[in-house]
């Protein structure tokens, strides 16, 4: 452990609360020895639509959405966190979280995934990936994501990301989805580190809400200045991003 190094914090900036999602945020929930106020984080878990490549901006949601609602009619609403994601990617979403535990939510996914997988070849990195991704390549790093992780690992290796050696925990039928903590706690298992002893990147608050619940530290990239609580550290970018986090 160390202290914080507070020179850095100028690549923070604080949020405006989010009025559907007011609850309070443990930023770094693995302190607690005398004389630390902060961590160094042992492994990096990254968010990836969005905080390393951006595939939701050239996916189908909405042919997605109505080819797996067709498979699980009958599904009603679920709870999930706001997010400035579009209507169809939530609509999507949402689903694959009301039906988790359901024998057809492997269909579900499937019908989903054939347009995230075609969305791959048009997808954008985000600015810094690549100076991220070689800044944290002595860390254990883990992608943990809503995507499968064929999808994931098929992105990466479209913009040059060597992520051989890396732990991807994308969706699968035997864990929730985020906002549940289960992706993030398999990533840090996978890992050997505990889950307060790793810090996790991503641009929503579907991140936030997971790496929360499983007792990770969270770093926000988001897209839109507001979109997450007043409590929650947040970067100006992704390479600000990992050197908040390898100083927590």
């Amino acid at each position: 452990m160390r202290r914080v190094d507070r020179r850095f914090e100028f690549h923070a900036l604080r949020c405006r609360q989010c009025d559907d999602n007011p609850r309070p945020r443990v930023v770094n929930p693995g302190a607690g020895e005398a004389g630390h106020d902060g961590v160094m984080a042992d492994a990096l878990l990254f968010d990836l639509d969005r905080t390393l490549v951006d595939i939701q901006s050239f996916t189908d949601y909405g042919s997605a959405r109505r080819e797996a609602a067709a498979l699980v009619e009958g599904f009603g609403d679920v709870a999930v966190p706001a997010t400035d994601w579009s209507a169809d990617t939530v609509a999507a979403m949402s689903l694959l979280v009301a039906c988790s535990g359901d024998p057809r939510w492997a269909q579900v996914s499937a019908a989903i995934e054939r347009h995230e997988l075609s969305a791959v070849p048009s997808s954008a990195p985000m600015p810094g990936l690549h100076e991220a991704w070689a800044r944290t390549a002595d860390l254990p790093r883990a992608v943990v994501t809503l995507v499968p992780e064929v999808v994931a690992r098929a992105a990466l290796a479209w913009h040059g990301v060597d992520c051989a050696g890396v732990v991807v925990i994308g969706r699968r039928a035997d864990q929730r989805p985020k906002p549940a903590p289960d992706g993030v706690l398999a990533a840090c298992l996978a890992l050997g580190v505990a889950p307060g002893r790793a810090v996790m990147m991503g641009d929503s608050l579907w991140d936030l809400e997971a790496a929360g619940a499983a007792g990770t530290a969270f770093v926000g990239v988001p897209t839109r200045v507001g979109s997450m609580p007043s409590d929650a550290i947040v970067a100006l970018d992704l390479l600000a991003a990992v050197d908040l986090a390898l100083r927590m």
